[in-house]
């Protein structure tokens, strides 16, 4: 199956099952295809029940309701995903901005290596310090840092080692949902400087997020910039 019609068909059967799943699906998917990487972004993604609660500014509730449902999703979407590509997703990372009814999904295969983050593109020592910088901050800096342009509108940026002992110490004891909403919170925040990442691509930055695999000790960063013209 041709790269296009993989992407097509992921597209459709990831919308159709947060339609079936949410009870209202995102008015558009966006998937973007690498060897061993694949983002989806979704955009104008929200329920009639989400925006109620979001005007009563429970933001908190709508995220763990999410985190709920995705938590029953996942394993559908790895399994689709090797059926159309033949690669084994390993980690699966997801987040929204839910102030711009928008998603995405990260899905890293079991082929990954660190060699397919060698890629150059301009401004890529840039936005690692940047990245670098953000995390001390937030947490401590990453051990290692790898950044990939998938295509002209999405940046992926993974980072390795980045939990600090209180935090491994959190996510023991069983507190690894407060430990992400929190971390999701105070990262975001830091992360939406949107001008200086502007500035260092040379493009304007339409989305920003961000997750964790807290048992792999591993993070992944996502840019949504505007495509080129």
């Amino acid at each position: 199956m041709e790269k296009k019609q993989v992407q097509m068909e992921l597209a459709s059967y990831i919308g159709r099952t947060l339609r079936e799943n949410f009870g209202k699906g995102p008015e558009s998917v966006f998937v973007s295809l690498g060897d061993s990487v694949l983002t989806v972004y979704l955009r104008n993604f929200s329920t009639p029940m989400e925006n109620v609660l979001l005007g009563q500014q429970q933001d908190m509730l709508v995220q763990r309701t999410r985190d709920i449902l995705m938590g029953t999703l996942i394993p559908e979407f790895k399994a689709y995903i090797k059926i159309l590509t033949g690669v084994e997703v390993k980690e699966f990372y997801y987040d929204w901005s839910l102030q711009n009814n928008s998603g995405v999904f990260v899905c890293i295969g079991s082929n990954f290596s660190d060699r397919d983050f060698d890629d150059d593109f301009n401004g890529k020592q840039a936005v690692q310090e940047e990245v670098r910088v953000i995390s001390i901050q937030a947490q401590r800096e990453p051990e290692k840092i790898f950044s990939f342009l998938l295509n002209d509108r999405t940046l992926v940026v993974i980072r390795k080692g980045i939990l600090v002992p209180i935090e491994k110490e959190l996510i023991m004891l069983g507190n690894s949902e407060a430990l992400k909403l929190a971390k999701r919170n105070l990262e975001k925040r830091l992360l939406h400087n949107k001008r200086t990442f502007e500035g260092i691509l040379q493009s304007k930055v339409v989305d920003i997020f961000v997750d964790w695999d807290f048992q792999l000790d591993k993070s992944a960063i996502v840019l949504i910039l505007s495509p080129t013209a």
